[in-house]
């Protein structure tokens, strides 16, 4: 009986090493993080960070988008990967028409073609600030600590003059009530889920955290748009020096990096 007992042990502690280790390696004292699985509540992480105040009492920073949804949602739930590169597409992806998938007659917005899946982010800063390029724009000298916003939804990239025109959600040096803001925000894909979480992109990962702390609302259903809306964003020039689409960080897992949802 003692020998079966020693191997079970060994054995035992073979499996459970890799999953030490893991749990090693993720961010430790760091706030909740993003993008996760928005159809998923589950999260314990507790750090105390009030929610942001809505987009309307805020100033937008920031707008810019990255190729593939970052978020995993209802709407675009297929896997396209891992790496910068990866993320998720909406669920529509594969049926889409010849002609939707056609070449539009300009790329100046790089990094996106027309079958593609892409998250836009609206960012807002608590900061009387004006937007502009990266996250430097929604910080001041004089407002070093801002509450943090992002609207977001994802896109599904067509060629088709029928489908959402980016133009309709852009900045356009809007002010409302003293506010920037950009034309509108996207609706009629569902209500936004919303949580605590942190800026994204492809610096970070479950190893190496962002340290900004962000309120996110996140659209849960893809819509259409025009890539050719896209094109003339980039080719009139816009405040933010946006021309291209960016990669994506990698879906957060762990529940010690994800705050609950309630």
């Amino acid at each position: 009986m003692k020998v079966p007992l020693k191997i079970s042990l060994k054995a035992v502690a073979i499996v459970l090493l890799p999953f030490t280790a893991q749990a090693e390696n993720i961010c430790q004292g760091y706030g909740p993080q993003t993008p996760r699985d928005i159809t998923s509540t589950d999260g314990s992480n507790m750090a105390d960070v009030a929610f942001a105040p809505p987009s309307s009492e805020m100033n937008l920073c920031n707008l810019h988008t990255h190729t593939n949804a970052e978020h995993k949602g209802p709407g675009y739930a297929v896997f396209a990967g891992a790496g910068d590169h990866g993320g998720y597409q909406c669920n529509e992806a594969d049926s889409l028409t010849e002609a939707e998938l056609s070449a539009p007659a300009s790329s100046a917005y790089h990094g996106v073609k027309p079958g593609d899946t892409i998250e836009v982010h609206w960012v807002y800063s608590s900061c009387d600030i004006t937007p502009g390029k990266g996250l430097g724009s929604c910080l001041s000298e004089a407002c070093v600590n801002p509450q943090l916003r992002v609207e977001a939804q994802v896109f599904l990239v067509v060629n088709d003059a029928k489908a959402l025109n980016f133009m309709d959600f852009a900045y356009q040096n809007n002010v409302v009530d003293g506010r920037h803001q950009p034309k509108a925000l996207p609706s009629g894909t569902g209500t936004p889920v919303t949580f605590i979480g942190s800026t994204t992109g492809t610096s970070y990962t479950q190893e190496k955290c962002s340290p900004f702390q962000v309120t996110w609302s996140v659209r849960p259903q893809c819509a259409k748009l025009d890539i050719n809306s896209l094109n003339a964003w980039a080719e009139a020039g816009n405040v933010f020096k946006e021309d291209h689409s960016h990669g994506v960080r990698q879906l957060v897992t762990a529940k010690e990096l994800l705050a609950p949802i309630n």
